[in-house]
């Protein structure tokens, strides 16, 4: 009951300072403000969802074998968890995290990226006064030439019984292997490389607007962004024609604080380097540019929200998640070339598609490989929702009635001589 207070107190402080711990993630990494101001609901409603499931954590009692004999089952708290999140969504990536290992009973060390640690120091200074105890919630922000290092101490350390990192499908692998030693509990939420799948029974104009919203988000900089767009023959040529006319239209990139601003600056010069490269290679191999392609004229980190038709599965565009402002358009013929082109990687966080055939919908749903599906719907993410993904996009799910599970020990307790 007490833990389920304090982690109130600290959303309703949260709501609070919502225009200041907005302004401090536009600050940091460029996202536009009305997206940052989403963020931070979006960040606190864990700290909410996760106060009410502190007072949820039941056992069990189970029928014995042996009447002299009682068995019960409780969950106790892992102990210290290691928290190691990114820069693209710098406050929810926290509370998504520390919200249920502080329900459960753990205290955590979060190291949040090199790139964005002033939100995680904010949501300090705020457990400070929702009377979080010192000790409970600590961060340690790095340098860039030193997140391997500290990343290395929290996974070998013995002091740490959990991981739980938001990141790079690469760096997850590494940081497996350190834990490996102490044979840790981890939970990881890696790369993506969702498909989004139109197929001729669409609601087109519905799938533009989802398109839209499924891979423009933070400039292209999400997880669950869409990395590759499969359009069905028939509807194909509409499809791009619409979604073409609405990125030029809807999308304005600009600084953060610029209230009309859709579309940020990408987060270093690398990230941008990495579009030029994805786009150069599809162009030399037959893609054709539909809208922008090129650097914005603001400079620096702002790159034009792109589309690319006629692209091939050959394409680095369709092989590697771009994380950035690039849609690559597929055509294909047959469901069954969409779902094969769907899973022939080796990572599946999120997938989408737009159909309105209830049979396709229930084949295609349970047949993508991916832990989260997305129905005529571009944006899933929700605190009531298990959060994660199969094959090497992760281990575990956050949020929802089962995010807490990742921070809970199961201890079978059998009472003889009754």
């Amino acid at each position: 009951q007490e833990r389920s207070a304090r982690l109130r107190r600290w959303y309703e402080l949260m709501v609070e300072s919502k225009e200041e711990l907005a302004r401090i993630i536009t600050a940091e990494s460029g996202k536009p403000l009305k997206e940052a101001q989403g963020e931070i609901m979006y960040s606190a409603s864990f700290l909410e969802w996760f106060a009410e499931e502190a007072r949820r954590i039941y056992g069990d009692v189970i029928p014995a074998s042996a009447k002299d004999r009682r068995v019960l089952v409780l969950k106790q708290p892992v102990g210290v968890a290691a928290i190691i999140t990114p820069w693209n969504f710098p406050s929810a990536m926290i509370t998504r995290k520390v919200g249920a290992a502080l329900a459960a009973g753990c205290t955590v060390v979060v190291k949040p990226a090199e790139d964005t640690p002033l939100s995680a120091l904010a949501l300090g200074e705020l457990a400070n006064q929702a009377g979080i105890p010192a000790g409970v919630y600590n961060v340690v922000p790095c340098s860039r030439q030193q997140a391997a290092a500290v990343g290395e101490v929290l996974c070998t350390d013995p002091l740490v019984s959990k991981i739980s990192f938001t990141g790079s499908t690469a760096t997850g692998k590494i940081l497996l292997k350190h834990a490996a030693g102490t044979v840790k509990r981890v939970s990881m939420e890696l790369g993506g490389h969702a498909p989004f799948i139109v197929f001729d029974s669409a609601n087109v104009d519905r799938a533009v607007a989802g398109a839209l919203a499924s891979k423009y988000r933070n400039s292209g900089q999400t997880c669950v962004c869409t990395n590759r767009f499969l359009v069905q023959k028939r509807i194909h040529d509409e499809f791009v024609e619409k979604f073409a006319k609405a990125i030029e239209k809807e999308l304005h990139v600009g600084n953060g604080f610029d209230a009309k601003t859709t579309q940020g600056p990408l987060i270093n010069e690398k990230a941008v380097e990495k579009v030029e490269k994805h786009i150069k290679d599809a162009v030399s191999q037959g893609a054709s540019i539909v809208t922008g392609g090129k650097r914005h004229s603001l400079g620096k980190n702002f790159f034009e929200p792109t589309l690319l038709s006629n692209v091939t599965t050959k394409m680095l565009c369709t092989q590697e998640e771009t994380f950035g402002p690039l849609a690559a358009v597929i055509k294909f013929e047959t469901e069954a070339e969409a779902v094969a082109i769907a899973n022939a990687v080796n990572v599946g966080l999120a997938g989408y598609f737009y159909s309105q055939d209830p049979a396709q919908i229930w084949r295609v749903a349970e047949q993508l490989e991916v832990g989260m599906v997305g129905v005529n719907e571009g944006i899933i993410s929700s605190v009531e929702c298990p959060f994660g993904g199969i094959k090497e996009s992760g281990l575990g799910r956050e949020g929802s009635k089962y995010g807490i599970d990742e921070y809970l020990e199961i201890k079978y307790v059998c009472f003889g001589g009754l």
